[in-house]
């Protein structure tokens, strides 16, 4: 009977080393999650700031990096098209192999003014 209350103890530790590695799962995930999330709005709003920079003749990119302060530069992307403005921000990641594969795209469409597109 003295042999019970150990193996029980042990058998608590293992348990509690499972529960605390999924838990620590769970918040890897759910922090991507929100990372991810937070570089979409964030990629919506430095497309409509460079979109509005190119309306007003300033430079987009300068613009779009302004619009997500504390954003890496390295990790923000403008490319013009001929109607829109593109930005792809990389969201930061815990999981290494995970970092380049999550580039979220926001993108603006640019208008011109009344008189400037030759009707």
């Amino acid at each position: 009977m003295s042999g019970a209350p150990e193996r029980s103890c042990g058998q608590a530790s293992v348990e509690l080393v499972g529960v605390a590695g999924a838990l620590l799962l769970a918040f890897l995930i759910g922090f991507q999650l929100l990372a991810a999330g937070y570089a979409a709005v964030m990629a919506d709003h430095a497309a409509e700031a460079a979109a509005l920079a190119l309306a007003n003749r300033r430079p987009a990119a300068k613009a779009a990096a302004d619009a997500v302060p504390g954003w890496p530069s390295s990790e923000l992307r403008v490319r013009r098209d001929r109607d829109s403005v593109a930005v792809t921000l990389l969201p930061p990641s815990p999981f290494r192999i995970l970092r380049g594969r999550l580039a979220i795209r926001g993108e603006a469409a640019l208008s011109t003014p009344a008189g400037e597109d030759g009707r």
